[in-house]
């Protein structure tokens, strides 16, 4: 059976509408960009990715979905947008709604020696890190004081130093084992 034409073509009318949508939620993408800060478009964390996937889905279905009007799509998009604000807003001024939303950084290796039930809980391998280090210059994971795996996805490499874990003030809140001194939380 002959695939329908409506495959490959609908109307004329549905390929203007399907350019007059692109060409608005383009617009709007724009505008929320802008209104929304580099964050939303630098490296992310996994809240922030999310958000951004879910709005270039609701651009997708106003443009080409009949039974998806541009008017709902631009509410959706607008919605999550500012539910994205509120709630960056909100972590900035609340340790404790910080502590639900957002991720610690994770210490992977503490004074050379793999830490694995922090390797197995975030699902990243030995070779991830040796691949780390050797981009940073570092010849052995031995000369690394700390490697930590940032709320963005990235990897921290801290070189080797006298300082212990719990002198260090940028480590506090990496979450790091109990035997090494620290509070897991």
């Amino acid at each position: 059976m002959p695939e329908s034409i409506d495959t490959w073509f609908n109307t004329w009318s549905r390929i203007e509408s399907v350019a007059i949508s692109a060409v608005f939620f383009y617009v709007l993408v724009i505008v929320v960009v802008r209104v929304s800060g580099k964050r939303l478009t630098s490296q992310m964390n996994n809240f922030d990715w999310i958000v951004t996937i879910a709005i270039g889905s609701l651009v997708g279905s106003g443009i080409l979905l009949k039974d998806v009007s541009v008017a709902d799509s631009t509410a959706a998009i607008l919605i999550l947008a500012a539910l994205q604000w509120i709630t960056t807003f909100a972590v900035r001024r609340s340790n404790a709604f910080r502590k639900v939303i957002k991720p610690r950084p994770t210490l992977l290796t503490h004074k050379g020696e793999f830490i694995e039930e922090n390797l197995s809980k975030e699902r990243i391998s030995e070779a991830e890190i040796r691949a780390k280090l050797r981009q940073q210059g570092f010849t052995s994971v031995e000369d690394a004081n700390w490697v930590i795996l940032e709320t963005d996805g990235s990897l921290t490499v801290i070189p080797r130093e006298a300082v212990s874990l719990n002198e260090a003030d940028l480590m506090s809140d990496v979450a790091a084992p109990a035997r090494l001194g620290r509070d897991q939380e």
